[in-house]
């Protein structure tokens, strides 16, 4: 018998530490996911290690240059959330007068991008998930229990979105069976009272946005938001007296909505991740600057440059504006050579 439950405990302890490796495993694959994404797509201006002035693009950007994210005496003070709500927030338009309204907790810095329309819930948790350890700190957010919540908020969608389907079908069969009726009773056709079941009728149809919504959100947790998603051909036409407000407009969004200086760089000044975009209007076609600004990753699966939430009008004002962008062509400086004497 002692043998018996020393076996036991063994057992109980292996499967204890095999879940524990698990864990672990599983933890570690998160954080390599983390640093990988990290470098990818926020080193170049945050620093490897997150210090200032340590990306390469850093020196080059404009006001407000990025956070020190090593500084734990800062960084302490923002809980996981809001590190989370940063990177995968909604751009907003700084420009003083006719930008958006902006409140005291909103982060409004153009050229810091949002990976909220590029990359997955989950990726984004991991990059929060690396960003702690570059000022020695821990994640402490649950992204398991978030995903568990995900799918929790899902099932019940449906089961209330089957509920109010089934109480919908059997209110429009009472109503129609009671316009059969009273048909047989008048000798006559008698409509259906669609209003016998339309309080029915909008409860289904406001549990299916709810389900759909739902549905949304657990997909997004894990894929993609733009993946395999094609922009269709935009129509770029401009009616000749709208076309110097569209490129204001254009450059507006440029510079202080979605930030594209703090990338590229136009006449020497700007960023130096993206190419310059002083000859874009030469180099590029509209079409192709539109659906580039609306989904990247459609076009380039590896691209560093985000999706940054453009709606249509945005997209077409900024491309407007890019293609007007038309410098001429610097000349190779020629050195007459020096004549003997």
């Amino acid at each position: 018998m002692k043998a018996a439950r020393l076996g036991v405990i063994g057992l109980a302890a292996g499967i204890i530490s095999g879940a524990a490796l698990l864990a672990g495993g599983c933890a570690n694959e998160q954080e390599k996911r983390g640093h990988e994404l990290y470098t990818h797509y926020c080193s170049d201006c945050h620093g490897e290690s997150g210090k200032q002035n340590e990306g390469f693009n850093w020196s080059s950007m404009p006001d407000p240059k990025p956070k020190d994210l090593s500084n734990k005496s800062e960084m302490s003070t923002f809980k996981d959330e809001d590190l989370f709500a940063t990177i995968s927030r909604d751009m907003l338009d700084t420009t003083e007068e006719g930008g958006d309204t902006i409140g005291d907790d909103d982060f409004a810095v153009p050229t810091m991008p949002t990976f909220k329309y590029t990359l997955s819930e989950d990726e984004v948790w991991a990059i929060v998930g690396h960003v702690r350890t570059l000022h020695g700190m821990k994640m402490e957010f649950n992204v398991a229990a978030r995903k568990t919540s995900l799918e929790e908020g899902l099932k019940n969608a449906q089961t209330k979105f089957e509920q109010t389907k089934q109480a919908y079908e059997a209110a429009e069969k009472k109503a129609s069976d009671e316009a059969e009726r009273k048909s047989e009773q008048l000798k006559k056709d008698v409509d259906v009272d669609e209003s016998a079941y339309a309080a029915e009728q909008a409860a289904m149809v406001q549990a299916k946005k709810e389900m759909d919504v739902a549905q949304v959100a657990l997909t997004n947790f894990s894929t993609r938001p733009g993946k395999g998603v094609s922009v269709p051909r935009p129509d770029l036409t401009v009616k000749p007296a709208e076309a110097a407000k569209l490129i204001d407009r254009g450059k507006q969004l440029y510079e202080n909505k979605y930030g594209c200086n703090g990338c590229h760089n136009l006449a020497g000044e700007g960023g130096k991740i993206g190419p310059a975009l002083d000859r874009a209007g030469f180099r590029l076609n509209a079409t192709w600057i539109y659906r580039w600004l609306k989904n990247p990753q459609a076009m380039d699966s590896h691209t560093r440059m985000p999706a940054l939430g453009l709606n249509d009008a945005d997209a077409k004002a900024v491309t407007i504006y890019v293609s007007t962008l038309r410098a001429p062509k610097e000349e190779p400086s020629t050195v007459k050579p020096v004549e003997k004497p």
